[in-house]
């Protein structure tokens, strides 16, 4: 089909005449293309999926009971538009009951969002101007600079390094990039690292927002899956609310993906400014979701027993990637965990297979071992296995993870 006018009509934010053409292949691509040439030359064998970032498993059936109870009643069949107080008025005790946030007013303080992902595409359209910088971290979601960039911001990356636990060092951004930066987006239990924050960094947060006039968007997305302990809200910082949000979501910690669910909690104007642009955007979550969601807030054992789920695999992945030369430690939370990729894998018969990013260790894996990853050459080679594999029960989990041993009982990694 011969060119059209069309294509010299596309935005530049997307390419511009060039949208279209370009023969870059995406990480996510590449997996993707890997996993079917790895199903192709072995017809009929198992895939071990470990890149996937979601849950395994449905929503547990008391909440999908919630929602045929919630999407049976004529009352909340039409538009949502920015939600009733249902989820509200259960995201403030979600609040205290887990992060002990005391004092949140739910018609202020809370707004409900279609996802994490959502909130992350609506907030940049509240903050930035042409040439403005968010500040972010690396490797890490892309998404509110992506958007950030479409209405002419600037982003820089704050590499997350492992001999800083993977934190970024505030001090490290240069004083010309702070002079125009609006927003630090931050997101812990983190995505991909497996990192979590501690009161004493968040604590550093909230000043150095303070000092440099910034808000913080935090991801929390991962926050209620930990393994030991009490989760960890930004918003209980003192002085946090004050200069930020966090954004919550019931995708990865009540299982959830494709219920497209969450809330922004934190300063009153900054949530009612993401409300405005909110009510511009979409028409709201259908309120028979947002009212299951409610029900999962009030019910944060739910979760308990996901991270349960995710903690047991984790400890039994820790060990085998051991016995085969990972230094791999078991994060404190989330379903990732991050491993600095090998250099070589060493055969039986002592050849050597050399690697030179976490990308090509990767592609690797899929076609020898049938073991699906997500390489990041972001800041150093890295892999990110997740612990979401499908596995229909405990004994199943044995399988597979077994199962993974055999494939690597055949070769040592060196670093």
């Amino acid at each position: 089909m011969p060119e059209s006018y069309i294509q010299n009509l596309f935005a530049d934010r997307i390419g511009g005449a060039q949208y279209g053409k370009s023969t870059a292949i995406y990480k996510f691509e590449k997996i993707k293309r890997a996993k079917r040439a790895a199903l192709i030359a072995n017809p009929g064998a198992e895939i071990i999926d470990m890149g996937v970032g979601e849950p395994d498993e449905m929503a547990f059936p008391q909440v999908v009971a919630k929602l045929h109870e919630e999407a049976s009643k004529p009352e909340n069949r039409g538009y949502a538009d920015n939600g009733d107080s249902v989820l509200k008025q259960a995201a403030a005790r979600y609040m205290e009951n887990v992060y002990g946030v005391s004092g949140i007013d739910p018609e202020t303080e809370v707004m409900h969002s279609i996802g994490s992902k959502a909130a992350l595409s609506i907030l940049p359209a509240v903050l930035i101007n042409p040439g403005e910088y968010v500040i972010m971290t690396t490797p890490g979601y892309p998404v509110f600079g992506t958007h950030a960039k479409y209405y002419g911001g600037c982003v820089h990356n704050l590499p997350l390094l492992e001999a800083n636990g993977f934190l970024p060092d505030l001090g490290a951004i240069p004083k010309e990039v702070l002079s125009k930066a609006k927003v630090l987006v931050l997101n812990y239990p983190n995505n991909p690292t497996g990192a979590s924050a501690t009161p004493e960094f968040f604590a550093e947060v909230v000043a150095f927002a303070k000092r440099n006039h910034l808000v913080v968007v935090h991801d929390a997305a991962y926050t209620s899956l930990v393994f030991d302990g009490k989760p960890l809200s930004f918003i209980a910082t003192p002085g946090a609310k004050d200069i930020g949000v966090e954004l919550h979501s019931t995708s990865k910690t009540f299982n959830m993906t494709g219920w497209r669910c969450g809330f922004v909690v934190g300063n009153p104007l900054l949530v009612k400014a993401y409300g405005d642009v909110k009510d511009n955007t979409d028409s709201g979550q259908f309120l028979a979701i947002q009212h299951a969601a409610a029900f999962c807030f009030d019910h944060p054992e739910i979760t308990q027993k996901i991270a349960a789920k995710y903690s047991r695999r984790m400890d039994a992945l820790v060990a085998l990637l051991r016995k085969v030369g990972f230094n791999a430690n078991k994060p404190k939370g989330s379903f990732f965990l991050y491993v600095k990729a090998p250099t070589a894998a060493i055969k039986p018969d002592g050849s050597r297979i050399l690697f030179g990013t976490g990308e090509a260790v990767s592609q690797w894996l899929i076609t020898e071992k049938l073991i699906s990853t997500v390489p990041w050459d972001d800041a150093g080679a890295y892999l990110r296995f997740s612990v979401t594999f499908v596995a229909k029960d405990a004994q199943d989990e044995d399988r597979v993870l077994s199962e993974i041993a055999r494939r690597f009982g055949d070769v040592q990694f060196t670093f």
